[in-house]
């Protein structure tokens, strides 16, 4: 049936130029410009009359938000097995009025790297996931569509004592997470994943291929490591630094509710979570329990801790520096550090390491928003009083508080685009998700989360009021009209002094704007 259509398409004589962009004309031109077309649109593009269209699509879309009929669909997915194929699909966006999307894992909180608001079509790089660990150099290659349970799955083959600083969530898209910063549980001991990226690979909206750092320039380096890739072309994927993991490290989980003293152990993880051993990492999530009375509803301090190596170390350093949490010998258990991946992600101690292969997440989908912020300031034990009653108050909303300080206040706040370095006590990811379909149900989640991080205004950064690039949040700003003054809006917020930098480097790279999405670095103009 495809080998039918390319045919008819390849009789059709009308000049894409002037055609209407709608999968058939966008078909026609991959014809004219790719070097071998029959096999280009046979095997590796899709448009929504292909039977594969819909599941292709819907495999990599966690948030429900950006799964609905109502979302805008793209013209066709292009499956890319081999670089040749990416470049007659810029050279069709060139010419018809299409706009590109360039998908990896999908996890993009606003659905930015899948939805436009115009015509568009989608570059999903799922096929190239291959991860190459060089063990006498200590790095390894990872291709942009790889997930972070494939990367961290193909270093532990390799090696026990070997590790990469990135996200916790194992089906991340290496492309999208390592581009935007990539914070995870060893960044007080060895910063970001962009902290840890020695070379990369990137492809421009000519088709032309930078092969290397040197190639690309340091200008052009530099903005792909937590400026957001997306900006500025297709990254092939990351050459990365592994670090030294021990051959054992300690987890543990501890809850305490306000009537157990989580007010008072909150005042304390404030000032020694920081300050701790860079080891040590420890977060808090601030989630709704039922109380004790009927239909009550209380909050629950959990703290949640991996230390780089054994239980008897732990406890001495958790001990010394955070006794009022009487962590105990039976909280902790001994691991693997592929095995801790696997405890983060939320997965039961002793499920196999295999489970990282999975890179879909059809199984837990839900509707989500996500929002973020940063605290540079210790917050009252009055305040806390008053947040955990907002969050009693609000309901579904859950914050998540990781630690800064060690090696994170040390790297300067200009040596990547990523700018939340020292001077940061902790960083604050709100969620809030929910399973019931429906405009007003979504409007009302939206409203409760828009409510919580407006009651936290006074608590966090300001001017500007900082936020994490790789939680996209459309309430900041959104670049409607692709101009250096909408941009600047969420810009600041994103990358604080960093975003001048990024809008020369744009504007020398891509001066067209050729990439751009509603929140893409602009071009000054």
């Amino acid at each position: 049936m495809k080998k039918l259509l390319v045919i008819c398409l390849l009789l059709i004589s009308v000049s894409v130029a002037t055609s209407q962009t709608d999968p058939e004309t966008f078909l026609r031109c991959l014809v004219k410009e790719g070097s071998n077309p029959q096999v280009f649109i046979s095997d590796v593009t899709y448009i929504p009359s292909n039977s594969s269209f819909t599941t292709i699509l819907r495999r990599r879309i966690p948030n429900l938000r950006f799964d609905k009929p109502t979302t805008p669909k793209p013209i066709a997915i292009i499956t890319p097995t081999t670089w040749s194929h990416v470049s007659p699909a810029l050279a069709c966006a060139r010419l018809l009025p299409v706009q590109v999307r360039i998908r990896s894992g999908g996890h993009d909180f606003e659905g930015l790297s899948y939805t436009s608001t115009g015509p568009f079509f989608l570059i999903d790089m799922f096929n190239f996931n291959s991860v190459d660990v060089n063990l006498t150099e200590g790095t390894a290659w990872v291709d942009t569509g790889a997930t972070l349970g494939e990367l961290y799955y193909k270093i532990a083959e390799k090696s026990n004592v070997l590790g990469f600083p990135a996200g916790l969530c194992t089906t991340l898209g290496v492309g999208g997470h390592i581009s935007g910063g990539g914070y995870g549980t060893m960044m007080r001991k060895y910063g970001l994943a962009v902290d840890n990226v020695v070379g990369s690979r990137i492809i421009d909206s000519n088709g032309n291929t930078y092969f290397d750092r040197m190639s690309m320039g340091e200008e052009l380096f530099w903005a792909v490591r937590g400026g957001g890739a997306a900006s500025f072309g297709i990254v092939m994927g990351y050459k990365i630094r592994l670090v030294p993991v021990p051959e054992k490290v300690t987890v543990f989980s501890v809850g305490r509710t306000v009537g157990e003293g989580a007010v008072d152990l909150i005042m304390k993880w404030q000032n020694f979570s920081h300050s701790t051993d860079r080891n040590l990492f420890v977060r808090l999530t601030l989630t709704l329990v039922n109380g004790t009375k009927p239909g009550e509803k209380m909050v629950l301090a959990t703290f949640i801790g991996m230390y780089l190596g054994p239980s008897d170390k732990t406890l001495n350093v958790m001990n010394r520096d955070f006794p009022e949490l009487k962590l105990k010998k039976t909280d902790c258990t001994e691991m693997r550090w592929i095995d801790s991946v696997l405890f983060w992600a939320g997965y039961p101690i002793g499920t196999p390491t295999s489970v990282l292969l999975k890179t879909t997440t059809v199984s837990n989908k839900a509707f989500h928003k996500r929002k973020s912020d940063y605290v540079k300031r210790t917050i009252s034990r009055t305040g806390l009083g008053l947040i955990f009653k907002k969050l009693v108050e609000v309901e579904k909303v859950k914050m998540f508080l990781n630690p800064y300080g060690g090696r994170m206040g040390e790297i300067p706040s200009s040596r990547t685009p990523f700018p939340h370095r020292g001077g940061n006590l902790f960083k604050i990811e709100y969620l809030i998700s929910w399973s019931q379909a429906g405009d007003d149900v979504e409007k009302t989640h939206l409203a409760k989360a828009n409510e919580m991080y407006k009651f936290m205004t006074p608590y966090v950064s300001s001017n500007p009021r900082e936020a994490y690039f790789n939680y996209r949040d459309l309430d900041l700003g959104s670049n409607v009209n692709s101009t250096y003054e909408e941009g600047k809006i969420y810009g600041a917020k994103y990358f604080k002094d960093n975003f001048e930098r990024l809008v020369d480097i744009k504007t020398k790279y891509d001066e067209i704007n050729f990439w751009r999405n509603e929140q893409s670095i602009p071009v000054r103009k």
